[in-house]
């Protein structure tokens, strides 16, 4: 009933001209003393016409507005059934379409090889980066003093912002890099205490741990990502204490630290790219970026990311593991 409406309202001038025009043979019949028969019947007539070309007229409208419709929903390579040409403003409209859909795919296919160039280069930086990192982890492994383990832990960082830039780039590739399996959980958290362990020791934070004994169907290496930010982001943040990693239930794993906590202003937004908050703006390593991959990994994952805290007693962290099973192929 809306389309037709809007048909009335587009062919307005011309149903204005039909019932002037209408007036018009009436008022020269009239002033004929033509009988009033003769006038009526010519009237209907046309009126009769007038109707059988409306309904055609109004069905093949509406067959176009459907296929328009149709189209709206298609991308840019998709887009190849607009309705035929039957109008000097169709050919008009459907050339200014064909010329936007070529300058989109010719962009889209810049923007496309600029992304793997991007890709390219970064990959290559990554692994030849990791050289040097490798090269002073061994060399520091060597000695056990406090300002070893200092800079150990300051390589650690340097090896989480490595990794956080590859993640970035990689996180909207057409692949995305996902490759699912079933795994042991609790190989994955182990990996991650690993690597923060001399920062435990160094710091003397106390990590209480208990087995999940929990097989998870995930892709390790970027679930492993998020665990490694996830407990950088405690220890970051945590001066005295601790940090706790237990199961909640079958199917929650439980990150709880007794940091300084997060505002409750700044708590809706630590998900969003670049937000760092007050305790970001008085520690300047924070780069607002860690939280935000995290979560969108996790969307990609399945997995739930959901976050509470309170200010001077710490920040818990809850990662929603129920998923679907592998499906046998």
């Amino acid at each position: 009933m809306k389309l037709f409406w809007a048909y009335i309202k587009e062919r307005k001038n011309v149903i204005l001209a039909a019932l002037v025009f209408s007036a018009v043979f009436a008022a020269a019949f009239l002033m004929y003393h033509l009988p009033t028969a003769a006038l009526l019947y010519p009237a209907l007539l046309c009126a009769l016409f007038a109707a059988v070309f409306t309904a055609f007229d109004f069905v093949r409208v509406n067959q176009k507005h459907d296929v328009l419709t149709l189209v709206k929903t298609m991308t840019a390579e998709t887009m190849d059934s607009l309705p035929e040409k039957k109008t000097v403003d169709d050919c008009d409209y459907q050339d200014i379409i064909e010329s936007l859909k070529r300058e989109v795919l010719e962009e889209r296919e810049v923007a496309q090889r600029r992304y793997r160039d991007m890709m390219e280069y970064y990959t290559v930086w990554v692994h030849q980066i990791k050289t040097p990192i490798t090269s002073m982890r061994l060399t520091l492994e060597k000695e056990d003093s406090a300002t070893s383990r200092k800079l150990s832990v300051d390589l650690s960082g340097i090896e989480q912002y490595v990794s956080m830039v590859l993640a970035f780039l990689r996180l909207d590739g057409e692949s995305g890099d996902y490759v699912f399996g079933r795994y042991e959980l609790d190989g994955i958290i182990e990996q991650a205490i690993t690597k923060f362990a001399s920062e435990f020791i160094d710091r003397r934070l106390r990590l209480e741990y208990t087995p999940t004994n929990k097989t998870v169907v995930t892709d390790e290496k970027w679930l492993l990502f998020v665990l490694e930010q996830l407990l950088s982001n405690a220890l970051k943040y945590t001066r005295e204490g601790g940090i706790k990693i237990y199961m909640q239930g079958q199917d929650d794993l439980v990150i709880e630290d007794t940091g300084i906590g997060i505002s409750k202003n700044d708590l809706p937004r630590v998900f969003e790219m670049g937000y760092t908050g007050k305790n970001g703006r008085l520690d300047m390593r924070s780069s607002g970026i860690g939280l935000y991959l995290c979560r969108r990994i996790c969307q990609k994952l399945g997995v739930g990311l959901d976050i509470t805290s309170e200010p001077g007693r710490g920040t818990t962290i809850t990662l929603g593991l129920e998923q679907y099973e592998l499906k046998k192929e």
